[in-house]
């Protein structure tokens, strides 16, 4: 029995659509490469985890190194030298006053311990998250996310949790579409939420400074000023969801760095050790510190081996300067996949920041009916000519290109390419 056949006999795979028939055995930078021997260009990177390139030599040595001393203690139970390390950093490379981190294992569960901080802090309950919002698959995090088809047979959910328009620009719910002659009334609408949708309870805010799921969808510039302002009127934290945003995808360390905006809690996951399971809330010190004893734990979380290794990780980004070469990636990729014109199906619009892209696919401009059923056929096409990429999108009709951030530029032109071709129906 192959993996394959194993996979259908012994792995829960009910929750997918279809797992890609591809058995990968290794990776290297931005390459796949199967039992048989094919390659594939990973333009998904695990769903932005591997932003740092498939098996960095940086961090694979220092998780080793790490190994051969110390793999698990219970961090929270015991001083842990490359835990402290990595807080101080994290403390030092985050926006504003950000500065105690807990460490959790992956991004659902960091979201969820940053609901209890924000909710001890204020001594409220209720929370305002955005339409299109994808939190996470817990209880909690799916009460948070804004999507039907992730929530359906699951509730009911949490209460207390109140919707505001997501800064969807291409499908704005007021037909208003324009940022620049909106006065954004999406971002403003935020206050008329607070007003009729809750009990004037609100804990906090949550949203992902660029949407992943949800299609990657980018808020105009002054929209995280606006909201900001709005939540200290009413003393409401402000939790930004970075994980899959952060760590250089966008062009920035932080996603929220382009907004010049300081969240009060900001969670991070995925591109945080390059593929070594981690994540982390962070908050400013008079946040932080509301948390009281028996509060919060996890076993697992902040794992030595993982922390090594996310250090590593963030010294190679550094040093390599790799959220501002994602940052002029993602510009050349935007612009030349905005003159791909239509064939079998028309895009809609072309958006995202840095290396983290999204193609909205439409049947036709003027409508704007979504593209659904091409775009699943589209991906299916480029992994005929050895390229892996998403799909998403609140109507599954959005292309995500979220690659390596050490992808070459021969590699871009080739994604491009081959998009170009599809598209034509070649």
């Amino acid at each position: 029995m192959n993996t394959q056949e194993k996979y259908k006999q012994y792995v829960n795979t009910a929750f997918v659509k279809a797992v890609e028939p591809i058995v990968v055995d290794r990776a290297q930078g931005a390459t796949y490469t199967d039992e048989e021997g094919n390659t594939f260009l990973d333009c998904f990177a695990g769903i932005s985890v591997a932003n740092a390139g498939h098996g960095n030599a940086r961090v694979i040595e220092a998780a080793k190194a790490q190994m051969d001393k110390l793999v698990h203690c219970c961090s929270y139970v015991y001083h842990v030298a490359p835990v402290a390390d990595l807080a101080e950093k994290l403390a030092q490379i985050t926006p504003g006053r950000l500065k105690k981190s807990f460490f959790g294992n992956g991004g659902a569960e960091a979201i969820e311990g940053a609901i209890r901080l924000a909710r001890r802090y204020t001594g409220k309950f209720e929370a305002v998250a955005l339409t299109q919002s994808f939190h996470g698959r817990s209880y909690a995090t799916l009460s948070l996310t804004g999507n039907c088809g992730r929530k359906i047979g699951g509730g009911p959910y949490m209460p207390g949790v109140a919707f505001t328009p997501a800064p969807y620009c291409y499908r704005c719910p007021f037909k208003l579409h324009n940022p620049e002659t909106c006065d954004m009334a999406c971002a403003h609408y935020f206050e008329e939420v607070i007003r009729c949708h809750t009990a004037n309870n609100v804990a906090f805010f949550i949203a992902e400074p660029v949407m992943g799921e949800g299609g990657i969808i980018a808020p105009p510039d002054n929209y995280f000023k606006i909201i900001k302002e709005i939540c200290e009127r009413h003393g409401i934290l402000f939790i930004a969801d970075e994980v899959q945003a952060g760590f250089g995808r966008t062009g920035k360390m932080f996603a929220i760095d382009h907004y010049g905006v300081e969240p009060d809690i900001l969670v991070l996951a995925k591109g945080i050790a390059d593929g070594f399971p981690l994540s982390c809330f962070i908050a400013r010190d008079e946040v932080a510190d509301a948390f009281q004893v028996g509060d919060h734990l996890s076993t697992f979380g902040g794992n030595p081996v993982s922390c090594a290794a996310s250090l590593a990780n963030i010294a190679f980004m550094e040093e390599e300067n790799l959220p501002a070469k994602a940052l002029e990636k993602g510009a050349w990729l935007r612009r030349a996949l905005s003159e791909i014109p239509s064939g079998q199906v028309a895009i809609g619009e072309v958006r995202g920041k840095g290396l983290m892209v999204g193609i909205e696919l439409v049947e036709d401009k003027k409508s704007k009916t979504p593209a659904a059923a091409q775009a699943g056929n589209i991906r299916a096409q480029l992994r005929e000519k050895g390229i892996l990429i998403g799909v998403g999108g609140g109507f599954g009709n959005v292309l995500r290109i979220q690659p390596p951030l050490t992808i070459g530029e021969e590699d871009l032109r080739r994604v491009v390419e081959a998009i170009k071709a599809v598209i034509a129906g070649n």
